[in-house]
């Protein structure tokens, strides 16, 4: 998992990683926003959804302590991150600051 997840974060776009868990009831709330952020910014980013409870080992490096978690990343860089729902609205600023 670990080199498939570096590769998917090295890219020149901004990929955005959901941390999220089936059990977790924001998390089921975000994942349509999510689609919804895809579906509005199209091939500009990236979208990856990791499930903590089988990447635990991902989870923990990135210091990942609730879900959901996004994390904003970019060349393998991390660029932001932030626990918690957001609207559509403001998912879409960031990744365009970062674009």
């Amino acid at each position: 998992m670990k080199s498939s997840f570096n590769s998917i974060i090295d890219s020149k776009k901004p990929v955005l990683v959901d941390f999220y868990a089936d059990w977790c009831g924001p998390c089921k709330i975000l994942a349509p926003i999510l689609k919804q952020v895809k579906e509005e910014l199209g091939d500009t980013v990236k979208i990856a959804k990791i499930d903590v409870d089988k990447n635990q080992p991902l989870a923990v490096k990135y210091q990942v302590r609730g879900v959901p978690t996004m994390l904003l990343f970019k060349n393998g860089k991390l660029l932001w991150r932030q626990s918690g729902v957001l609207q559509k609205k403001d998912i879409i600023a960031i990744i365009k600051s970062h674009s």
